[in-house]
């Protein structure tokens, strides 16, 4: 097992999840809730997250077998998709996008739109297969490292969910944008990675 595989994947889905610019939509979808109600709808999203993104994980390929899709045939789609994702998040769309997300004042906002799309989204999605198929390593140890790097990064999401109010109001909205758009470069070349073992998969390269 490559610790170096793990750490890179550990980075691809924080940038995906983006759990620093969630933390201020996560203030306003729980705006007026008491501090224990937010804390519950906190930890119920996290938790239906990690069982969405566990999902895909443990049966994206196999879906991806019936429908008669190659692997190197959905890297490099999935790269193609975080390439978009990073074009979204260097140019300010993503944040207007979930910003736009509002909850129903009558219905928990944990499920929708905190737990997907907010957190487990199509690009988390896409990123639990890629990540689970795409290393020289296969196997129950890799398959069980690749969800522990999942769980903790959405149990950051969580810490952030927390610490919420006291990071929104030390980087306010422009620091969020920055390091928005410094995780959208990092993700745009991981992305392009993605693409290039897609293509070394199917032997043009």
């Amino acid at each position: 097992m490559d610790p170096q595989f793990y750490l890179t994947a550990f980075v691809t889905l924080f940038v995906i999840v983006d759990p620093i610019a969630l933390a201020p939509l996560f203030i306003a979808l729980t705006q007026g809730m008491a501090p224990a109600h937010r804390r519950a709808v906190a930890l119920r999203a996290c938790l239906i997250a990690a069982v969405l993104m566990t999902l895909f994980g443990l049966l994206g390929d196999k879906i991806l077998n019936v429908i008669g899709i190659s692997m190197p045939a959905f890297r490099i789609s999935g790269g193609i998709l975080l390439f978009v994702t990073a074009l979204d998040m260097l140019f300010e769309r993503r944040t207007q996008r979930r910003e736009g997300q509002h909850a129903d004042p009558a219905h928990d906002p944990s499920v929708f739109p905190l737990a997907t799309p907010l957190i487990a989204g199509p690009g988390a999605f896409t990123t639990m297969i890629l990540l689970v198929n795409n290393s020289p390593t296969s196997g129950v140890a890799h398959t069980l490292a690749i969800h522990a790097v999942m769980a903790a990064v959405v149990t950051s999401a969580f810490v952030f969910f927390l610490a919420a109010p006291v990071i929104e109001r030390m980087l306010g909205r422009t620091g969020i944008i920055v390091i928005t758009r410094l995780l959208g470069m990092l993700l745009a070349a991981l992305s392009v990675q993605f693409v290039l073992d897609g293509i070394r998969g199917t032997g043009l390269i």
